[in-house]
């Protein structure tokens, strides 16, 4: 390579890139000069060499963190055809740390597209995923170009086997352990004086799913996040509080479903209900789209094998 210094954002320090991708890739990986060699299966070999062009082909545009390789090599796995600019170019948000928001997958990009072309999208998936994330990207953004004039974040205050009567404090109080995960996604977006503002001013609003009952949401983009922890009613009710020029988003994930004796989840009945209804898109993610630390991937992959009978 004749620049040395994208060869350096490339290589990382000390090679230390080279050592993530040889972990995600299953070669060895050495640099010589301004040469890196390769060594491993022709097959294997022929897939890096795709891999390391499509991330010098992004670094020329801007810098990729380790993590961010890691990712990318095991997108380019899958989809070895791909361009990978076509997920970095299409930026959803930059917060207001200047960080991008973009799709970090193949599926997370076919739902942020969703997001854009229907006006109620579920997605569903393991935690981990990006699902109220990236949700929470494009309300943002949204409100940003006035498509919408509020966002209305909310989900259901059940889980982990807790009553709201049986925690301490006022209802505010009780109410926010259920809320902190959408305020903490929207704080990483957002500078806080900002946020404290709009939600003065109603144009966010955070709140329980129960307070959604008797409304007309209209201007607004709605997120309902955990909506596995709806009952079939509740799911109803919300779908039908959407009012002109709105858009929503439910995210949730069966495998976690908190109702208590066993009830039917929402959002399963939602899936058998509306999947044939025109305007209504379904996104899923599985074990390969998480994103977090690379040991939540595992987990969840154990947890389904186990779970579809893969293991005892």
């Amino acid at each position: 390579m004749s620049d040395p210094a994208l060869l350096l954002r490339l290589t990382g320090p000390g090679g230390s890139n080279l050592r993530v991708l040889e972990t995600e890739l299953g070669v060895s990986m050495g640099l010589r000069g301004s040469t890196i060699h390769v060594h491993g299966a022709n097959r294997d070999v022929e897939l890096v060499e795709r891999v390391l062009h499509e991330l010098i082909d992004a670094l020329q545009h801007r810098d990729l963190s380790p993590i961010e390789m890691a990712r990318a090599a095991r997108t380019l796995q899958a989809h070895p055809q791909m361009r990978l600019r076509t997920l970095l170019d299409d930026v959803v948000l930059t917060t207001s740390s200047r960080r991008i928001v973009s799709p970090k997958g193949v599926t997370q990009q076919s739902y942020i597209q969703a997001i854009r072309a229907y006006d109620i999208v579920f997605g569903i998936g393991p935690a981990g995923t990006g699902k109220t994330y990236l949700a929470m990207a494009m309300a943002v953004r949204a409100l940003q170009e006035r498509q919408v004039k509020r966002i209305i974040l909310t989900r259901p205050a059940v889980e982990a086997g807790e009553r709201l009567g049986f925690l301490p404090g006022d209802l505010a109080e009780k109410i926010n352990p259920y809320l902190r995960p959408l305020y903490d996604a929207l704080h990483d977006m957002m500078d806080p004086s900002r946020i404290t503002a709009m939600m003065e001013q109603g144009t966010i609003e955070v709140a329980p799913l129960a307070f959604m009952r008797g409304r007309t949401l209209n201007d607004a983009f709605v997120i309902l996040d955990e909506a596995q922890n709806t009952s079939a009613e509740q799911m109803k009710m919300f779908l039908t509080r959407l009012g002109f020029d709105s858009k929503a988003v439910i995210t949730g994930d069966v495998t976690q479903v908190d109702l208590p004796g066993g009830a039917r989840s929402g959002l399963r009945h939602a899936e058998h209900v509306l999947r044939k209804i025109d305007g209504i898109d379904f996104v899923y993610f599985s074990h390969a789209d998480v994103v977090r630390h690379p040991l939540v991937q595992r987990i969840v992959q154990a947890y389904e094998s186990h779970e579809s009978g893969g293991d005892i």
